[in-house]
């Protein structure tokens, strides 16, 4: 993949100013109109979810992006499961929803609720919020998305909480592999490369490539306990930094917080 540029060609800063951020907010605007539309509807969410899906390609392809899904397989194995991804930029969430071939809800910060058009969707759809600063709050998330999985709707996490700073693989929380146990479901590792380089944390200017999002073997979580929580999320973060390709770290450690 090619290494982003800095700084960036004037080309690339323009391009991005004058027609892709244009097209984006066009698709975000309309598709979170419809979608808040059909919600007044469809109270399963299969319809919103559908235009997620849309929007999610369209934003993609209006990037000047590619993407590529490989281990697709996995992605099928189990009906329910916690799928987790590193989280490298905020175009992950579009590629995971171009991506993903089934409905499924996401543990998102609440701090996104409150953005027009995506929040709405967000609330609407019945996506779950994680607010990672108050520790009973994000028990009774966790705890919504436990009953969501065992009623049958998969979950995604990502459980560095975060994006990256410097595109490496940072400290895991343990929610998603909490969420797994308790729920008795597998734990599908996923990782996303190339979208970094299209946009990383505190920049404006995109850089499109080969996006790609690679889905691992399922972990099985069936007999777990929660004291295992901190070992699922080591093996969890291993199986993601194998198939990144990205180096381990001196100093990384997995984080025991449940959010």
């Amino acid at each position: 993949m090619r290494p982003r540029p800095n700084p960036m060609p004037r080309l690339y800063r323009w391009r991005t100013n004058l027609l892709h951020v244009p097209l984006l907010a066009a698709t975000t605007i309309i598709c979170g109109s419809v979608s808040l539309l059909v919600s007044l509807i469809d109270k399963g969410g299969r319809s919103q979810h559908r235009i997620a899906r849309f929007w999610a390609r369209s934003v993609v392809f209006f990037t000047g992006s590619s993407l590529t899904v490989r281990g697709e397989e996995n992605l099928l194995k189990h009906p329910v499961a916690v799928y987790a991804s590193n989280h490298t930029s905020y175009m992950d969430t579009p590629v995971v929803f171009a991506a993903l071939p089934f409905q499924f809800r996401i543990l998102a910060k609440k701090e996104l609720w409150p953005i027009a058009f995506i929040g709405w969707y967000l609330d609407r759809s019945g996506q779950i919020p994680i607010d990672t600063r108050n520790p009973h709050a994000t028990l009774s998330s966790l705890g919504i998305g436990v009953r969501a999985l065992r009623a049958g709707m998969p979950l995604f996490v990502f459980p560095e909480g975060g994006r990256t700073p410097d595109g490496e693989l940072q400290n895991f929380l343990s929610g998603a592999s909490y969420l797994a146990i308790r729920a008795q479901v597998p734990l599908v590792p996923i990782a996303l490369s190339g979208v970094y380089s299209l946009l990383p944390i505190h920049t404006r200017h995109l850089y499109p490539g080969e996006l790609i999002l690679t889905a691992g073997e399922p972990i099985e979580t069936k007999g777990m306990t929660v004291r295992q929580t901190d070992e699922l999320t080591e093996r969890l973060r291993s199986a993601i930094r194998e198939l990144s390709g990205l180096p381990e770290k001196a100093d990384a450690e997995t984080e025991t917080s449940l959010a």
